[in-house]
């Protein structure tokens, strides 16, 4: 298992910062908390580091990295061109919670960005994360620190358990603030293009430079997405996550029998498991999340979240870690509201809810297979 290393968030111990430090130079990888998720931190212009990431994560090489850095100043420099719109937003949101896709300058590795010509970049609002950086002295790739396509940290003891021996060292500051990842923006001359909605909203971002364009689908699986986050299957719990309407769970906790039908997104249909979620004939743990209704009764798991979208968002992952903890096949969450302010909320729900990919058949051992473990 990983070192932990306790700091406070506003004041990080300088010996924990340099012993962190010395570890990302060595090539190795630390568990560092942000305002946002915690990440998976290495030397974001060291090509053996960023390949560590990837492995650590399982992660496709068509994902790029964020690069977290200092200030604007180190922004730049990474930058082969640094357009007016990237100057206002950074100047307006930065620190925080906000990504600026860029072109990118040639010292940055084509690993870090799965070969595009742009680089994502980031200031953190966090004083520990901020402290690692300027330590380090170079930018660092920090995806969060979780295995592909499961829920993001928001705690040093949901790295150690996500990722046991793929990280060396987490510097612990408690659980983050913000809970789910940055907003993430394209600015590469021709305009501004909203790549992963965050809690900085798009009329926020609007208000700033105009109007925003929303990102277009990949149109091949293993094409190089231009940002994090952006796969159909992301950010899901080991349970099974649907998302239902409050008059499904209210039918449960009235005692109604099976599974949802009439509601859910992406429900089975009626024959489909009937009997495994709730009710008499229930066969497999359930849980609830809920934020305008009380939480069934009966269930394994359940959670109340709050009826704002920056508060849902801030207790949202560790909901979904605590569910799986709990040992819940089924997750029902109740579908939060349509107003601009959830988007990003939204956003993680449908992509947790996204069915997985079937598992490839097993490849033949006989001579001429690739029976490898």
């Amino acid at each position: 298992m990983p070192l932990v290393l306790r700091v406070d968030p506003e004041r990080p111990n300088p010996e924990a910062i340099a012993q962190a430090a010395a570890a990302i130079r060595r090539g190795d990888l630390v568990g560092m908390p942000t305002e946002t998720v915690y990440g998976l931190a290495g030397d974001a212009l060291n090509p053996a580091a960023i390949a560590r990431i990837y492995a650590a994560k399982g992660r496709p090489s068509h994902n790029p990295l964020i690069a977290h850095v200092a200030d604007r100043e180190q922004a730049r420099r990474y930058a082969s061109h640094w357009p007016h719109q990237a100057e206002a937003l950074a100047a307006r949101f930065w620190p925080g919670p906000l990504t600026l896709v860029v072109r990118r300058s040639p010292e940055v590795p084509d690993e870090l960005t799965a070969g595009l010509d742009t680089v994502g970049l980031r200031v953190p609002h966090h004083p520990v994360a901020l402290a690692l950086i300027r330590a380090v002295g170079r930018p660092l790739a920090a995806p969060s620190a979780n295995r592909f396509t499961e829920v993001s940290p928001v705690t040093a003891e949901q790295v150690a358990r996500g990722l046991g021996a793929g990280v060396s060292l987490i510097l612990d500051a408690g659980r983050t603030e913000v809970g789910i990842e940055s907003t993430v923006v394209a600015v590469t001359g021709d305009g501004v293009t909203l790549l992963r909605p965050g809690m900085i909203h798009r009329h926020m971002l609007e208000e700033v430079v105009g109007p925003v364009r929303l990102a277009a689908t990949a149109t091949s699986e293993d094409a190089p997405r231009p940002a994090p986050g952006m796969t159909p299957r992301h950010y899901a719990p080991r349970a099974r996550l649907r998302i239902v309407s409050a008059s499904v769970l209210r039918e449960l906790a009235r005692g109604a029998s099976g599974p949802p039908g009439e509601g859910a997104v992406g429900a089975p249909g009626a024959s489909e498991k009937r009997g495994s979620v709730g009710g008499a004939g229930s066969v497999s743990p359930w849980g609830a999340v809920t934020w305008s209704i009380p939480v069934p009764s009966g269930v394994t798991f359940g959670r109340r979240l709050p009826s704002s979208a920056g508060a849902y968002a801030s207790e949202l992952y560790d909901a979904l870690h605590a569910a799986d903890h709990a040992g819940c096949a089924e997750l029902l969450v109740e579908a939060v509201p349509e107003s601009r302010e959830w988007d990003a909320v939204r956003d993680r729900l449908t992509r947790a809810a996204h069915p997985a990919a079937p598992a490839p058949e097993a490849q033949s051992s006989e001579p001429g297979g690739s029976g490898q473990p």
